[in-house]
């Protein structure tokens, strides 16, 4: 039997059973724990960007992107099996924050090795990313001793990961070309072993709480987004050269920032998890949510290509720098139209707004003030949405 809603004012103990908790529970919140693994997380996002731009300003676009890929996968992964486990099982206990913040440290291992991934060595990476799995297994052997109703599904998830960790560690001895195949039927893998494990028998997430979490992280990344170009704006200026330009490219970021923040909360996660109500909808909406996170992360390293071009700071044409833009926004654009609008929408005009955007703002790429377009772009959909669904009942 799931236990109900664990009150505010509870007795503090050092030790609870790991039960699951109550898909209908009320007022489910992050908790501070839960926003600690979020900041800490996110500086491997900040880290992996800052590369993104180096590597796009180095002309080495097909590597760049590969690299941010691969490492994105990594970070994303952790957060969203971590995620979804303490909607499910958090008892926010001694022995369950231990094993968070050993989790953490993973996390922020995975951060240290970014710069020498996108060298190609990823032992760092690998050596962190273990950690946060394997700490994980430790969290799932307890959830399989103690709540009998989910042992099967808890024990696959502990065997599973733990089988899969070792396959990344003897990856690392996989030269060139083979090494890269292995990454992608690794990857595979692990998006295997939760389909498979929720087969059995279903974990207790909660659908608020899960939007909820899905939706601090989009808002972390989006900040790390403005830092970033703010940073790149911050540095042009101090140049004294080329000061109206470098002003208006951060004001056509700051909108579009505004317009991506906006697009994506206009609509809220958790109905579409409660609508769909299967295994289907929440792994697809779950997955699909690393084209967002990475997208609106490469946004910010495109801003900052964005500045050096204007500054005159970096040797890649103009079109290439537009792109680096307008493609992660024209992904963002489609994943949350998929996500959270659907192309079967019934208010059309957003339901067809989402694409045509997309494929307005690649077109932009080739045309004059690409950024600036791309952020009237963006904007022309947020006013766009809200003239359609004016007067319509708040979606619940």
């Amino acid at each position: 039997m799931a236990h109900e809603s664990l009150p505010d004012k509870r007795i503090r103990v050092w030790y609870r059973p790991m039960r699951p908790r109550s898909q209908s529970e009320q007022h489910r919140a992050s908790t501070p724990l839960e926003l600690l693994f979020d900041l800490c997380f996110v500086v491997a996002v900040g880290q992996a960007a800052a590369q993104l731009h180096h590597a796009l300003g180095e002309g080495h676009a097909g590597s760049g992107v590969l690299s941010f890929a691969m490492v994105f996968f990594a970070i994303w992964w952790g957060w969203l099996n971590f995620s979804w486990f303490a909607s499910a099982f958090d008892t926010d206990d001694v022995p369950y924050r231990i094993a968070t913040l050993v989790q953490i440290a993973g996390g922020l291992t995975v951060a240290a090795g970014v710069d020498r991934a996108f060298e190609g060595n990823y032992d760092v990476v690998v050596a962190g990313y273990v950690l946060l799995r394997l700490a994980a297994v430790v969290q799932w052997l307890r959830a399989a001793r103690q709540a009998p109703e989910t042992r099967s599904t808890a024990y696959f998830y502990a065997v599973g990961i733990t089988i899969v960790q070792v396959l990344w560690i003897a990856r690392l001895a996989l030269p060139g070309a083979a090494g890269l195949i292995g990454f992608f039927v690794l990857v595979v893998l692990e998006l295997l072993v939760p389909v498979l494990a929720e087969l059995r028998a279903g974990t207790t997430w909660h659908p608020h709480h899960i939007a909820e979490r899905y939706g601090l992280f989009t808002l972390i990344v989006l900040g790390e987004t403005v830092l970033s170009a703010t940073n790149a704006v911050k540095e042009g200026l101090a140049s004294g050269e080329h000061i109206g330009d470098l002003v208006s490219l951060a004001v056509a970021g700051l909108v579009l920032v505004f317009a991506m923040w906006w697009l994506y909360f206009d609509q809220p996660g958790h109905a579409r998890l409660i609508r769909g109500n299967s295994l289907f909808t929440s792994m697809s909406w779950g997955y699909g949510h690393y084209l967002i996170f990475s997208a609106a992360a490469a946004v910010g390293a495109g801003l900052e290509l964005a500045v050096g071009f204007d500054s005159h700071h970096t040797e890649i044409s103009g079109t290439a720098t537009a792109l680096a833009v307008t493609i992660p926004v024209a992904v963002f654009l489609l994943s949350v139209w998929l996500l959270h609008i659907g192309p079967t929408n019934e208010c059309r005009p957003i339901a067809i707004g989402f694409p045509v955007a997309a494929v307005l703002t690649l077109a932009a790429s080739f045309g004059p003030a690409p950024i600036h377009v791309t952020a009237v772009i963006a904007a022309l959909l947020v006013a766009v949405t809200v003239t359609a669904t004016h007067g319509e009942p708040e979606p619940g």
